[in-house]
């Protein structure tokens, strides 16, 4: 059995302003780098084979600060980068919402062509590490797409926000992915449940 935990890249200042980043490459504000930091004091308590991440500088940032806790080879992978969002990128959710009511941005990646890239992505994780604990460094709309994918769509966790830092474990067992939790956060500062 392959497991992978999802970890979303901390937080940007763009992620405080409500901004779209997308594939715009934003580094971490100090609040991602702490919640990094926390990120990493949880997961050195279990055993992990490998770090894979999106090579977007928060993602990457994100890898390389829990790293600092395990030691592990770190690998990037463009298949777990960000959403392109098209001429969406950089505006603000205000000015979003007025401009484009239905999310549906000019020049924006379908997001069949998102869940295709990461199933894709997935797929040479599995091939490359087969039966190892992987820790996959990503982006909110990239582990969502993945999520909903493998649960086929469930309502619940489509309407779920998932907090920058959270924890996402999925595993590939018996010829397919399955959930085992998603969203957690208690391992940070100001997001106990």
């Amino acid at each position: 059995m392959t497991a992978v935990c999802l970890v979303r890249h901390g937080e940007t200042d763009w992620n405080l302003q409500q901004k779209c980043q997308g594939k715009t490459d934003i580094p971490l504000n100090a609040t991602g780098e702490r919640q990094a930091r926390e990120t990493g004091e949880y997961v050195k308590d279990f055993s992990w084979d490998i770090i894979v991440t999106s090579p977007l500088k928060r993602a990457k940032r994100t890898a390389e600060i829990i790293n600092e806790y395990l030691h592990l080879p770190i690998v990037e992978m463009d298949d777990f980068k960000e959403r392109d969002y098209g001429d969406a990128e950089g505006m603000p959710l205000e000015e979003r919402t007025k401009r484009y009511p239905d999310n549906i941005y000019p020049n924006m990646e379908t997001l069949e062509e998102l869940t295709d890239r990461l199933m894709g992505g997935l797929a040479k994780v599995n091939q490359a590490y087969p039966n190892k604990k992987v820790l996959i460094v990503a982006h909110g709309a990239a582990i969502h797409a993945l999520l909903t994918e493998i649960s086929g769509g469930d309502p619940e966790l489509q309407s779920t926000r998932l907090v920058n830092a959270c924890l996402s474990n999925i595993e590939f067992a018996e010829e397919k992915w399955r959930i085992k939790d998603y969203n957690i956060n208690s391992h940070l500062s100001g997001f106990i449940k």
